[in-house]
C-alpha cells in the first residue's frame, strides 16, 4: 500500500471503530500564493464480498426491492470500483493544518430515495446540523452514530422519518420524487470522535457515513478514484485517507510549494473474506414464495451485482 496505515480499528454491521482525535485549532487567513494536491485512490484485489439483505424478512420488499439482485437480496454497496481498480467515495484530507482558506463547507443534506441514502458519504464540521429528507413512500427510522475504536459505537439520535405524503410519480415533468417534510439533526461527537454513521431501523441496508473534518482541507474521490485540494498554505503535511467499508485510515507526508501541484496516490488492499454476518445465504425458509400472491420483487431501477 503506497502510504503507511495507521489508526486500525474492526468494521462491524458498517460502524468502524476509530482512534481518539486530538483537537486542533485551525485560523482563516487569505491565502495568496497556494499550492494544490493532486491524485487518485486505487484498489488492489478482488472486489470485496458485499453485505446483503434478505428483503422478504424486511418491511417494503416491493418498493425497495427496485434495487435488488433480483433474487430476493438487496446489496450495501460501498465498494465503487472502476474499470481501472479507482474506488470512489474516499475522503482524503489534510491532518493538523492550523492556518488557511475560510473553512466553509456545504450543509450535509441525506436524502432517502428508493430505499438509499443518498450521498452515501458526506464531510460535516462538528456541531453541523444535517437535514435528512424521506423521498419515498415509505417510513423510516433514523439511527444516528459516532464511533471510536476503544469504546465502540455511541447513539446520537434515533427518529421515524414519516412516509411521504407528497410522493408522486411525474413521468410527464421528468421527476420521479417530490420531497417530503425534512428531519433536521445537529451532530455533536464527543472529542476524539470524527466518523458518523447514519442507518435505518426499518431498511438496515440502508447506510450512510459522515467524516467531521477540522479544516476546510479535504475532497472525496469521484467514480475515477480522482481528488483535488486547492488553495493550501505552503508547507509539509499529513495526507489521510479514509473510506467507510476499509478497516484503516491511510497517511502520507506531502509537501506543498507555493503556487506548486503535488502528486498523491493511496492504494488500498481489499479486505478478502467474510466482512459481515449479512451476506447472500440460500435458506429455504425465506425464499420469495414468502410474498403474498400477486407480489413480485423486480429491480426495476437497478440490478444489483454480487
Amino acid at each position: 500500500m503506497r502510504g503507511r496505515m495507521v489508526w486500525k480499528g474492526m468494521v462491524v454491521v458498517g460502524l468502524v471503530a476509530l482512534f481518539a482525535q486530538t483537537a486542533w485549532s485551525y485560523d482563516e487567513i487569505n491565502v495568496t500564493n497556494g499550492g494544490s494536491i493532486q491524485g487518485k485512490v486505487t484498489i488492489k484485489g478482488e472486489k470485496p464480498r458485499p453485505m446483503a439483505f434478505n428483503l422478504v424478512t424486511i418491511p417494503d420488499p416491493v418498493f425497495c426491492g427496485q434495487i435488488s439482485t433480483g433474487t430476493g437480496w438487496r446489496l450495501v454497496e460501498d465498494f465503487i470500483i472502476g474499470p481501472d481498480k479507482s474506488l470512489k467515495d474516499v475522503v482524503v484530507f489534510l491532518k493538523e493544518i492550523d492556518k488557511g482558506k475560510p473553512f466553509d463547507i456545504p450543509k450535509v443534506r441525506i436524502e432517502s430515495i428508493d430505499c438509499d441514502f443518498i450521498p452515501f458519504v458526506n464531510v460535516l464540521r462538528d456541531q453541523d446540523e444535517i437535514t435528512v429528507v424521506n423521498m419515498d413512500p415509505v417510513e423510516h427510522d433514523i439511527q444516528g452514530y459516532e464511533t471510536a475504536r476503544e469504546r465502540g459505537a455511541r447513539v446520537l439520535f434515533n427518529r421515524p422519518l414519516p412516509m411521504n405524503p407528497y410522493h408522486k410519480v411525474l413521468g410527464i415533468f421528468g421527476k420521479k420524487h417530490l420531497a417530503g417534510e425534512p428531519m433536521v439533526e445537529k451532530i455533536h461527537l464527543r472529542k476524539g470522535r470524527n466518523v458518523f454513521v447514519m442507518q435505518c431501523g426499518f431498511h438496515p441496508y440502508m447506510f450512510s457515513w459522515g467524516l467531521v473534518v477540522e479544516n476546510p482541507y479535504y475532497a472525496i474521490t469521484r467514480e475515477d478514484g480522482k481528488f483535488e485540494i486547492t488553495d493550501i498554505p505552503p508547507g509539509e503535511y499529513m495526507l489521510t485517507a479514509w473510506h467507510a467499508g476499509m478497516k484503516e485510515f491511510v497517511e502520507q507526508k506531502v509537501t506543498v510549494t507555493a503556487q506548486g501541484r503535488t502528486r498523491a496516490y493511496f492504494e488500498y488492499v481489499a479486505p478478502e473474506g467474510r466482512r459481515s454476518a449479512h451476506e447472500i445465504e440460500e435458506n429455504p425458509r425465506f425464499g420469495l414464495e414468502l410474498l403474498e400472491e400477486g407480489l413480485e420483487i423486480v429491480p426495476s431501477i437497478r440490478r444489483q451485482i454480487p
